[in-house]
């Protein structure tokens, strides 16, 4: 019986050993988790759940922001805040590229890692912060709250040479948007209720003059002409003046499915819009959509939630950014 004892003991020992190491390696890599910084930051997300709430107190406008960074940054490749990296001599950024028209208060960004560095120098990924920020501004909003999972890391490189391959132009048919939002694994349900993003927010008229000179488009409602018109005054907007419309001019500063009431009334801004509402593959959804807001937050909280887990980068990949506009290696 001792013998017998004492080889059992050996074996525990040897298989304890053995097993070790491959658990260390999924506690060293343990992928995108909810609370990630538990140990190593606990304040992380009060920190930047507070610092969303005094920036949108000052500066209403910076919600949006947050909510068009999401989308601008993972929907491209991967969710790594390479949005938010300058240009440098060799790379341009993909905030200066065509499809990043109108993006800004990137400055507000700078200042929630700021504060996240003050308690916690080198821990918070410049990416965490991104999908965090964007999570508290739909919030801010009136929009659902989202459990999101952190852990992810930021990319070393901007992606802007192909950025087009991933973003959707406002001018692509519905069915290139259905493609793009599939290719992350958003169905249309989901990128249906992505697109009811435009509640919130303004169009530059940049965006939208096509749709009013030479000729107004004829599938506008005359109602809404007439006030896009007077924003809009000029067949070649200056892209830098301070000209646009509001996209829900009902309720401009609030998250709700009144974006979907207004373009099944032909009020959508944006021809993706227009084309959300009389697609037979969207149609059904968007009218869901207008009828029940509890059914849009659910669809659009889904979205959120797959496009912020869209192919991070964790573990060992990538680094965390001293500052979210410069890699580490530019130090």
């Amino acid at each position: 019986m001792g013998a017998k004892a004492l080889f059992f003991f050996a074996l525990l020992s040897f298989l304890a050993v053995s097993l070790r190491p491959a658990f260390a390696e999924d506690e060293e890599d343990p992928g995108l988790i909810m609370n990630f910084y538990r140990d190593t930051c606990p304040q992380a997300e009060d920190i930047i759940r507070e610092q969303v709430k005094l920036l949108y107190k000052r500066h209403k406008n910076t919600a949006f922001s947050w909510l068009r960074n999401i989308f601008h940054d993972c929907a491209v490749q991967s969710c790594d805040a390479s949005l938010l990296l300058d240009s440098t001599r060799r790379t341009l950024s993909e905030k200066e590229t065509d499809r990043s028209f109108g993006l800004r208060n990137f400055r507000y960004l700078d200042t929630i890692k700021e504060a996240v560095e003050r308690e916690c120098p080198g821990v918070v990924s410049c990416a965490d912060i991104l999908v965090l920020s964007a999570r508290d501004g739909i919030v801010a909003l009136g929009g659902p709250h989202i459990p999101l999972k952190t852990g992810r890391r930021d990319g070393r490189k901007s992606r802007a040479d192909v950025i087009e391959q991933y973003l959707p132009d406002h001018n692509e048919s519905i069915t290139v948007v259905l493609e793009r939002f599939a290719a992350i694994g958003i169905d249309t349900p989901g990128g249906v209720a992505l697109l009811g993003a435009h509640s919130v927010g303004r169009t530059h008229c940049v965006k939208l003059v096509h749709r009013l000179y030479p000729e107004v488009d004829p599938v506008l409602n005359p109602d809404h002409v007439e006030h896009m018109l007077h924003k809009c005054p000029d067949s070649i907007p200056d892209p830098k003046a301070v000209q646009y419309v509001r996209n829900d001019r009902g309720t401009p500063m609030i998250l709700d499915n009144n974006y979907y009431r207004n373009i099944l009334d032909n009020k959508g801004l944006l021809i993706v819009d227009h084309q959300l509402a009389t697609d037979k593959r969207t149609k059904p959804y968007v009218k869901k959509m207008a009828k029940s807001q509890d059914y849009f937050f659910k669809e659009f909280a889904r979205a959120i939630t797959i496009l912020s887990e869209n192919n991070p980068l964790t573990g060992t990949k990538g680094e965390i950014r001293k500052q979210c506009n410069v890699a580490n290696k530019l130090h």
